[in-house]
């Protein structure tokens, strides 16, 4: 088989309705605004038809494929396709060589595209780096993976990276019903309508994947019977509904994974339950491990909540250990009961600060060595080093006692500072006992804080 496969060939009538439908021009083009509108570098750069490399990354059916294979048409380029799940090494050195010798014939620029670019290995990828850097061909990558992560670096750094952002409600319904009127490569020719409101609901059950709503009007039109010349039909919401079955949940292993679970845990801080919840279901209908979120969680009760509401931690630990009892989908209800607890306790990072910014002095200037009367005193000869001299048992004295706790260099450090809820309690008892105020910055935990504030 050719490696070379014009860009039309798709648009044969035995071809699925979304292929046929492909546009034939940049004008039909829909969606993307970012990446190819008028005023967008890409756009002024094709309609000048010059080429550079470049990387499209994105969920399926936002136009990947097809802008790649527009850019060809609309730059006169050879188009040559590969798909990483089923290409080799044989077949990048046979598209490269066929590249060079067509420039070298007649002048011709080759588009190579590699479509899931990241099933290519890291040998595989590197094989095209001197065919991009040499100018024999220009590459084209898509995948829906995050490209940082799946992606050689050397490689990407040579190509401009392009996210595509999933099709509005709007957008996909402008396709829908374009697909519906045109006579020539759609179902216009077919006596057929659908319900009012129908399209939109559609577009939204597509959720940004123009692929999947065209290929479930296609198989909703197909389980009506309609023909043409025939009987009109008018195909319902419920009709589209059992023809597209559910939903499409878009949860890969690195944007969805790392980007749900980010919008969930600042979700959790936020006090917004309903968007923890949210980001919940995300994550368990997208196949996400329950134990996970859970650890997620007790991260959290801890680290933003803490003793602000120390039962937090609590919930996080019970919720994780019921997840390991009874797993899914029984455990969602834990999962949703413990994310509303946590969303909704009282907020403070006291213990995070806390720990950080003492780990922060360790690091620096060592275990500086405790004053002697803490020192340990149980063993024969400890007294003749001066080991627990002068030391004051508290429950001698009431229960707390003045003393120097802290070594002689960090005296004056003041790393937990309770902030709301729960440890205005703790605030107050520090305040009775000690005299200290904890608002008040002394060192390592002040300084730690305003760093975690700049970071975030």
């Amino acid at each position: 088989m050719d490696l070379f496969t014009p860009p039309e060939d798709e648009t044969v009538q035995d071809a699925p309705l979304a292929a046929r439908m492909r546009p034939r021009g940049l004008s039909e083009f829909v969606g993307q605004k970012t990446i190819l509108g008028p005023d967008t570098v890409l756009r002024r750069s094709l309609d000048r038809g010059e080429l550079f490399s470049m990387v499209f990354h994105g969920p399926p059916g936002t136009g990947k494929t097809t802008l790649a294979r527009l850019i060809a048409a609309q730059t006169g380029a050879r188009f040559v396709q590969l798909s990483a799940v089923s290409a080799g090494t044989a077949d990048v050195r046979a598209a490269v060589r066929g590249a060079a010798e067509a420039r070298t014939l007649d002048g011709a620029r080759t588009i190579l595209f590699i479509d899931e670019l990241h099933r290519f290995n890291k040998a595989q990828q590197d094989l095209v780096l001197p065919a991009v850097e040499d100018g024999v061909v220009t590459l084209v990558g898509a995948t829906t993976e995050n490209p940082f992560f799946e992606v050689n670096s050397a490689l990407l750094s040579r190509c401009r990276l392009y996210r595509f952002e999933p099709l509005s409600v709007e957008e996909i319904e402008e396709l829908v019903l374009r697909a519906l009127r045109d006579e020539d490569r759609g179902l216009g020719r077919l006596p057929l309508a659908l319900e009012e409101g129908a399209a939109p609901f559609l577009a939204q059950l597509a959720a940004g994947d123009a692929r999947t709503a065209l290929n479930a009007l296609e198989a909703a039109v197909m389980a009506s019977g309609v023909e043409a010349g025939g009987e009109p039909a008018t195909l319902t919401a419920e009709d589209l509904a059992d023809a597209a079955q559910r939903a499409t949940t878009l949860y890969d292993r690195a944007d969805a994974h790392y980007d749900t679970v980010s919008a969930f845990i600042k979700s959790l801080r936020g006090s917004d339950a309903d968007a923890a919840i949210y980001y919940l279901a995300c994550m368990l209908e997208g196949g996400e491990d329950p134990v996970f979120i859970c650890r997620r969680m007790v991260i959290m009760a801890s680290e933003d909540i803490g003793n602000a509401d120390p039962h937090a931690l609590l919930v996080a630990v019970a919720a994780s250990r019921a997840a390991q009892m009874v797993g899914m989908p029984e455990c969602r209800i834990a999962l949703s009961q413990a994310a509303a607890y946590l969303a909704l306790a009282p907020k403070s990072n006291a213990a995070y600060t806390a720990i950080d910014a003492a780990l922060a002095d360790v690091r620096q200037r060592g275990n500086v060595a405790p004053p002697p009367h803490l020192r340990d005193a149980s063993y024969a000869g400890a007294r003749r080093l001066g080991h627990g001299t002068d030391y004051r048992y508290p429950h001698a004295h009431g229960g707390y006692v003045d003393q120097q706790y802290l070594p002689d260099e960090l005296q004056g450090r003041v790393y937990y500072r309770p902030q709301r809820g729960v440890e205005r309690r703790l605030a107050d008892r520090l305040r009775e006992v000690t005299g200290r105020d904890t608002k008040e910055s002394a060192g390592g935990a002040d300084r730690h804080e305003r760093a975690t504030e700049q970071e975030t």
